[in-house]
């Protein structure tokens, strides 16, 4: 045998293992069996699966269930895990078996050999056993939905919503700082009637804003934990207090207020909490794709579009035509939005293929809900620095469409009715002139009646449509 392998032996025989590897013979048969895709876990959940052990360690040292000795040096080495010092021994793809059970065999093997190290022993399995020690009172059938919830909750709490809550800072900050300026709005594309560019940036800070909220009233629906539940929901081999003792020390551990799952049946067999989660995701995506592409297009031009807000320049251009400045963050934050609407779609999906006491698409669901949540938060606070801080509003631009805008004879309607007013406004079009002008022609305002009553200013401001007597 090379010097680089080395040979270990379970229950199902002997085989061949990288040597300077920590994984162990189960983890190897399932790097040979499952060679689908290039997907892996990403480190959050990795340090989830760390801190999973660690919590069970703990918890299993204070129920009596395992020696000092051995608890300790599980302990810290799924510490070490957790701390993601070894996510280069979790080598599994996440098309694997649908409950998770080869990562958890992955960390229990992983664990076990450093642990082992630490106590001195050549011998990866002994004294510390993956299945018998660092797995105590645990199946992957319960393992992996705690490892889930873990996960799905530091990200969307440390990461998505932080990403956020920059994002809303940002935009709340323009709306403020444009609350004055007066813009024609736009329904179905065209033009209407007028409106303020804060009220624009409001409107997108308010989704945001929503967003945030959304999240935080998914998450406490994370906070119970499967853990406990063991093969089949019932509690088999563990101790009756494991389950309260895990949360406690989850709880510790993380800062979050994890809890024992009072029915562990709908932990195991369903997935609804992370289909909620994942909902709430989708829908800031909803919400960012239309504040992205309303900056895309309020910033189009520079001369043939609607170029009401100046697109910083990022330093980047056109491989060919020069000088050009294109909205690559609304493209950016765009594109992420399409996936995490795809990835709803596979978690809505896989949630519905809870069957009995076990839903098998356990591994997909996780990585989707971990993958929104990392690009939302990302996005958003990249849209926030590199798009939203750096806009500037295009005063003369939006001053000139403002004067041009052939809504504001919206105004008029108290005044004379809908008819004639309708007459004013064909009138400038087809002839090209402006309402004051074609007003005039037609006899139905004077110069003087229509700088009195069309006044964009106060058209924004609800009740002041009769302004100016």
């Amino acid at each position: 045998m090379p010097d680089s392998l080395r040979i270990e032996t379970d229950s199902l025989g002997t085989i061949e293992i990288p040597a300077d590897r920590l994984w162990g013979p189960q983890t190897e048969r399932a790097r040979r069996l499952f060679r689908i895709g290039t997907e892996r876990f990403p480190p959050i959940l990795i340090r989830a699966v760390g801190l999973q052990k660690q919590a069970s360690a703990e918890a299993n040292k204070a129920l009596g269930e395992l020696p000092e000795d051995i608890a300790a040096a599980i302990i810290a080495a799924a510490a070490e895990v957790a701390a993601n010092r070894h996510d280069g021994e979790f080598p599994l793809p996440v098309w694997q078996t649908g409950s998770g059970t080869q990562t958890n065999m992955n960390a229990n093997e992983v664990i076990a050999h450093l642990a082992n190290r630490a106590l001195g022993s050549a011998d990866p399995r002994a004294p510390v056993h993956p299945n018998d020690h660092v797995n105590r009172g645990q199946s992957s059938n319960d393992m992996f939905p705690t490892v889930m919830h873990v996960a799905a909750a530091e990200a969307v709490t440390h990461g998505t919503i932080p990403g956020l809550r920059a994002l809303h800072a940002a935009l709340a900050e323009r709306a403020a700082a444009w609350e004055a300026i007066v813009k024609i709005g736009r329904t179905h594309m065209m033009d209407a009637v007028p409106v303020t560019l804060g009220h624009e940036a409001a409107a997108w800070a308010r989704q945001v804003e929503l967003g945030i909220a959304r999240l935080q009233d998914a998450l406490p629906r994370l906070m119970p934990l499967a853990q406990g539940g063991t093969a089949a929901g019932t509690g088999l081999n563990r101790h009756p207090d494991f389950a309260r003792a895990f949360a406690e020390r989850m709880a510790a551990l993380t800062a979050l207020p994890f809890t024992a799952n009072p029915n562990p049946f709908e932990g195991m067999g369903a997935h609804d909490a992370l289909v909620e989660v994942s909902g709430a995701l989708n829908t800031v995506a909803v919400s960012l794709n239309k504040i992205g592409n309303d900056v895309r297009l309020l910033g189009s031009g520079p001369r043939a579009g609607i170029a009401e807000l100046v697109i910083p320049a990022d330093g980047l251009s056109s491989s060919i035509m020069p000088g050009k400045t294109n909205p690559t963050q609304s493209e950016a934050l765009t594109m992420v939005c399409a996936q995490v609407m795809g990835n709803h779609v596979t978690v809505t999906v896989a949630g519905a293929q809870g069957h009995l006491e076990l839903n098998v698409f356990k591994p997909v669901i996780i990585q989707s809900v971990l993958q929104s949540a990392r690009l939302l938060g990302d996005a958003a606070a990249s849209f926030a620095e590199n798009m939203v801080a750096k806009l500037e509003p295009n005063l003369a631009r939006i001053a000139d469409n403002l004067r041009k805008s052939l809504m504001l004879v919206t105004a008029l309607n108290p005044r004379i009715g809908y008819d004639k007013a309708v007459q004013i406004a064909k009138t400038a079009l087809a002839e090209d002139i402006t309402l004051k002008d074609a007003a005039a022609r037609l006899g139905h305002v004077t110069p003087e009646e229509f700088d009195r009553w069309v006044r964009p200013e106060e058209m924004v401001r609800p009740g002041t449509t009769l302004a100016g007597g």
